[in-house]
């Protein structure tokens, strides 16, 4: 038996708001997220040449850097820790990945050439009185930027408030708080329902009930679009005004595609949370699903990881249970007697030796409940310290998670 524990726990939210200023503003916004990637590229320049150096030895390099590059020494010294700290987050997964003797590429720490955000800390940055606007105090000439957004910064203090983040889209730039709160659990009336999901490309779910959400597939619909912005990308000089002009159009679409993915993921993981007491899932490797040249185009836009991100933030904001399970031989098993029927991927019934017959996807919605129920898997639900430090971690209950996503972004509003 699967029990949810009421804990209320801590976690980081990220609320974001549109950036506002001038022309001049949005250069040094530029400015100084290409100085962060010089920071973080130096620090894995170091780190290449001295192997063995740890986080001191990169914070004293940053050190140095500020006191040889002027332009360094003027973006905000917590700012540079920051890029210091990706640095080492990129060494550290490295090795840690070396540790464990992960098949395929071990992440060997690569330089950036296009960092798209530079972060702050509780420094360099001041909000003003009505919290619709923020001034970047340091050198870079940020200065005041208006903040276009449905929040309100006014149910939090400026204690809470960890990072500020600016960051640099097609279509603009945005300003995020990293925001230290607790989930505000929703009160629910337990519906008394359970249910499995086996998620597809052909659909984009089916349930252990039998019924299937259609797979919007946003990328195959703006693949049109996207290839009539991609010819007149190849067809500008390289280096000119039009080509930029051209890039950004492109990359406008690909946001508008990345957006309704996400939207997407969450609208139909909050009305799944919402109907049932128990949501079991597969635990998808989506790092090795995508190896599959044929079906990796697929696999991507049909969102998987952002749709299993939801469904456990949901979880714990409404009080639920989520179980991800062992996916191996789902599909093959047979739900009614258990045998083993080997498939292709174009097979789409099972036809079992027992008489049952039933759609491919729905018999294994069956078999990933059936699992839940058993306790094989990963309970979902987090059981945390609320007095802990750091980013909030799942409690493991089948250990069979090696890692778990723990600080979600709130739900975001559309600009």
């Amino acid at each position: 038996m699967i029990v949810a524990v009421g804990v209320v726990p801590r976690q980081m939210i990220v609320l974001e708001f549109k950036a506002k200023g001038k022309t001049t503003q949005y250069k040094s916004v530029d400015e100084a997220i290409r100085t962060a990637q010089f920071v973080r590229n130096k620090c894995i320049r170091f780190w290449m040449d001295n192997r063995g150096v740890g986080q001191k030895e990169l914070y004293r390099h940053n050190t140095k850097l500020r006191a040889e590059f002027p332009f360094v020494n003027a973006l905000n010294s917590h700012a540079c820790q920051v890029a210091v700290e990706w640095a080492y987050s990129a060494i550290a997964r490295f090795y840690d990945n070396c540790r464990k003797s992960v098949p395929g590429n071990m992440g060997y720490p690569r330089f950036k050439k296009n960092c798209r955000c530079v972060e702050y800390k509780t420094s360099g940055w001041k909000l003003s009185p009505d919290r619709r606007s923020i001034n970047f105090i340091d050198k870079k000439g940020i200065g005041k930027l208006k903040l276009k957004g449905t929040w309100d910064l006014h149910f939090y203090q400026l204690e809470q408030i960890k990072r500020v983040r600016l960051v640099r889209r097609a279509d603009g730039y945005y300003v995020q708080f990293l925001i230290r709160t607790e989930v505000e659990k929703v009160d629910v009336q337990p519906t008394g329902k359970i249910v499995g999901l086996d998620v597809g490309i052909k659909e984009f779910y089916t349930d252990s009930n039998g019924y299937t959400e259609p797979n919007p597939k946003f990328y195959r619909t703006g693949e049109k679009r996207l290839k009539f912005r991609q010819r007149r990308v190849s067809r500008k000089l390289k280096g000119s005004t039009n080509r930029r002009k051209a890039i950004n159009k492109l990359g406008r679409v690909h946001l508008k595609i990345s957006r309704q993915r996400e939207e997407h993921a969450k609208r139909v993981a909050r009305c799944v949370i919402q109907s049932n007491d128990l949501v079991a899932y597969e635990d998808l490797r989506i790092k090795n699903l995508v190896k599959n040249h044929c079906l990796a185009k697929s696999i991507n836009d049909a969102g998987w990881y952002q749709f299993r991100k939801w469904l456990e933030y949901f979880g714990v904001k409404l009080g639920k249970v989520t179980v991800a399970v062992i996916a191996a031989y789902t599909s093959q098993e047979c739900s009614n007697c258990g045998a083993v029927v080997k498939k292709s991927l174009s097979m789409r019934t099972h036809v079992c030796s027992c008489g049952f017959v039933l759609d491919r996807d729905w018999n294994a919605a069956i078999n990933i409940l059936k699992l839940a129920l058993s306790t094989t898997g990963h309970v979902g639900t987090w059981i945390l310290d609320p007095n802990a430090s750091g980013d909030s971690t799942a409690t493991l209950a089948g250990a069979i998670l090696l890692e778990q996503v723990g600080s979600m972004n709130e739900e975001s509003p559309h600009f």
